[in-house]
């Protein structure tokens, strides 16, 4: 009896570690649950992950897994003397970053996620992060930003895809 009790013992720990241990899939591929909006508090525009106009560059990661950033569009003129630029995408280990940078007088007058991780908690690191991401962009006036704790890969990606926007800008 007491060999039973004890593997029954052994069995059940085990059993409450792994079920204790068990992590849900941050998002299901093809799935539209837990899509979360972004929107930029300063421009109003309203980001729907997985919902992108036109793709206008591909990333890759480098062998190191660090998201690395390739191929970056041409600057666009707008009304006024500003440009917007386009970054690249960058794929990073919770989805594609994206930002498109607008700048005016050779300063930057704005930064807009175009694309952030979706799904359930990062959707929620995407839409806490944002706005801390985009006032450092602005107050910095470069992609030289503090990371966001937490949202280490999507801040990393930001500021890829935010210095090659300024590159191609040629600014800073």
């Amino acid at each position: 009896m007491p060999k039973r009790g004890l593997a029954a013992l052994a069995i059940t720990t085990v059993a409450l570690i792994l079920l204790l241990s068990f992590k849900t899939p941050d998002e299901i591929p093809g799935s539209t649950t837990g899509t979360v909006a972004v929107v930029e508090p300063v421009t109003g525009t309203t980001i729907v992950p997985g919902v992108t106009a036109a793709p206008t560059a591909t990333a890759a990661p480098t062998a190191s897994g660090a998201p690395k950033a390739t191929a970056t569009p041409a600057p666009t003129a707008a009304s006024g003397g500003t440009t917007k630029v386009d970054g690249p995408v960058v794929e990073t280990r919770y989805g594609p970053v994206q930002v498109e940078l607008v700048v005016s007088g050779g300063k930057i007058k704005d930064v807009v996620a175009l694309q952030l991780p979706s799904g359930r908690r990062s959707g929620q690191i995407s839409n806490y992060s944002a706005p801390i991401l985009h006032d450092e962009a602005v107050q910095a006036q470069s992609a030289n930003i503090d990371l966001v704790s937490g949202a280490t890969y999507t801040s990393d990606g930001y500021a890829q895809s935010l210095q090659a926007a300024i590159d191609q800008a040629g600014i800073g």
